[in-house]
């Protein structure tokens, strides 16, 4: 076995673990994040995603020696490891039909072998190029950019208006990490109104809503707002930004609330370098499937009232929201969010290894810290 391929087992092993990990702690219901409603199983599912992801690219390196990482900042894939298990996934049906079943290619094998007493390494890659193509065919991978979903419809009593909790993702193609969006957004349109709303102000039961729904809920601007998310939803523009060029594009959309989680950095030792404190302390950890460890930040901008339009001879002016910076926090100022929580997720071996070197303290700092222990999580430490 390589060096190279010793470290990809390695860092396939870490990431498989971290992201099982944090899928106990998204689905157990005494997670904290439970507090938030469906926020938890939302972003549980686009877990989901990454974790099928990571088992093709593992796969793919069975007749593809090509795998790059963010050693030095992310920890996650390069952008051009989601783009071409992406195109894959769209040749996938086409690819297949040229090369042969999986029964014929053990015949192959086998054939080969006897008369040439020798390993088949030609027929091997084809087999694992076969397997890994019916794997990225048959599953829903975590996309350069997945959209939006429907996940609730209700109504606001106080304004009469329907509301949708629709969230969305995208893996950043700078920083290299996977970003999951969640929007809490009025609907002021006059048909979503008549339609959606009773006479007393509830969500009319009459309507069949097939929940998820595919996109925005409003027909009329679901194209357009596909279009919004796709080109707001890089990392470098803050939540505060993506809300306020939503609330300034369309004049019948109120977004009242933006939840953002990024996923990472990841820490794995001997992998990756972004931290030195970090990748030191974990390379003495015994297991290296327990030698990694995983951040995760939530970030939130939330409208703290409603500017009513203004309608006059000469000009008129729609409503617009007053989203809420907590200038009070230079982090979460700087972040242009009204509220934000950092989270990190690490073995029990491999926290007990930073609390021994007395580096807990330091690196945990500002961090909200769970254990995984036993196939548990364990928080509040």
């Amino acid at each position: 076995m390589t060096a190279a391929t010793d470290d990809a087992t390695r860092y396939f092993a870490a990431i498989r673990a971290a992201l099982g990990g944090l899928e106990i702690f998204m689905r157990d219901d005494r997670s904290p994040l439970y507090k938030h409603g469906l926020v938890a199983g939302i972003v549980a599912e686009y877990i989901a995603r990454l974790e099928k992801s990571f088992a093709c690219w593992h796969n793919r390196l069975g007749f593809m020696e090509s795998f790059r990482i963010g050693r030095a900042e992310s920890g996650f894939p390069v952008f051009q490891n989601v783009l071409e298990l992406e195109n894959d996934r769209r040749t996938a049906s086409e690819r297949l039909a040229t090369i042969p079943k999986p029964t014929e290619l053990r015949a192959e094998m086998a054939d080969f072998i006897l008369r040439h007493k020798e390993f088949p390494t030609a027929l091997q890659r084809s087999m694992a190029e076969r397997l890994y193509l019916e794997d990225v065919d048959g599953g829903e991978t975590f996309a350069p950019f997945l959209l939006a979903q429907t996940a609730k419809v209700s109504v606001n009593p106080k304004t009469q208006r329907p509301y949708y909790l629709v969230h969305w993702a995208a893996f950043d193609g700078s920083a290299n990490l996977p970003l999951v969006y969640m929007l809490t957004v009025e609907d002021s349109s006059d048909d979503i109104v008549r339609q959606l709303v009773t006479g007393d102000g509830r969500l009319n039961d009459k309507v069949e809503i097939p929940l998820p729904v595919e996109g925005l809920l409003n027909p009329e601007l679901a194209h357009r707002f596909d279009d919004f998310t796709e080109k707001n939803s890089a990392y470098t523009l803050s939540p505060m930004t993506i809300a306020s060029n939503l609330d300034k594009d369309f004049a019948e959309l109120h977004p009242k609330q933006l939840r953002r989680v990024v996923l990472g950095p990841f820490y794995s030792a001997g992998i990756t370098e972004h931290n030195s404190t970090v990748s030191g302390v974990l390379s003495k950890v015994r297991r290296p499937q327990d030698a990694w460890l995983l951040t995760w930040t939530i970030q939130e901008v939330y409208s703290k009232g409603e500017k009513p339009g203004r309608r006059g001879l000469w000009s008129s002016e729609p409503s617009s929201e007053e989203f809420f910076i907590n200038t009070d926090d230079l982090e979460a100022a700087r972040q242009g969010v009204s509220h934000y929580e950092k989270h990190a997720l690490i073995p029990h071996e491999a926290y007990q290894a930073l609390y021994a070197a007395g580096e807990a303290d330091k690196i945990f700092g500002g961090f909200k810290v769970h254990i995984l222990s036993k196939g548990r999580v364990i928080s509040d430490v």
